[in-house]
């Protein structure tokens, strides 16, 4: 299957970070294993973030949201999706510095998907190149609330459940 028809029916965040760490292993011959996804309410200005030595990947949930109403279908919403999961991967990888790490997203998503593509637009710019509608979000503050991604990263996980 192509990489354009697996962003158009992944299923889920699951789904989403295996292929994020298949294409990356691909490409730039870098791998980990045992990360979570947390979920949590953030600032609007704010896509999400790895803290350096953790194990966990924190996406915006209400930016999540948006996207999700305003994009046109499901692969523009998957693409997102991708797009971040891949930039924060990266970023877990060791890889500290932003630009670095904002050119490696959109060489990525470039080599598999094409120029023309959502996700390689949205990595080369910013999500609201794609979503005017993002830039006129007003959320400033982090909640206190946030949803662990269950079964995430699986691959690694090799024990009885």
């Amino acid at each position: 299957m192509q990489f354009r028809e697996r962003i158009a029916n992944l299923k889920d965040f699951n789904e989403a970070f295996e292929l994020v760490k298949s294409v990356v292993l691909q490409k730039f011959r870098m791998h980990r294993a045992g990360l979570s996804l947390i979920l949590q309410m953030m600032p609007s200005n704010l896509g999400a973030y790895h803290m350096l030595g953790s194990n966990a990947i924190v996406m915006n949930s209400y930016l999540l949201a948006a996207v999700k109403k305003i994009a046109c279908s499901t692969e523009e919403y998957n693409s997102y999706m991708f797009m971040v999961l891949a930039h924060e991967y990266l970023h877990s990888l060791g890889i500290v510095d932003e630009n670095t790490v904002r050119q490696m997203t959109f060489e990525l998503c470039k080599w598999m998907l094409g120029d023309d593509h959502t996700a390689t637009k949205m990595a080369k710019e910013d999500p609201s190149t794609i979503y005017p509608e993002l830039r006129s979000l007003v959320q400033s503050q982090f909640s206190s609330d946030f949803q662990v991604v269950r079964n995430f990263d699986r691959s690694n996980q090799t024990y009885i459940q």
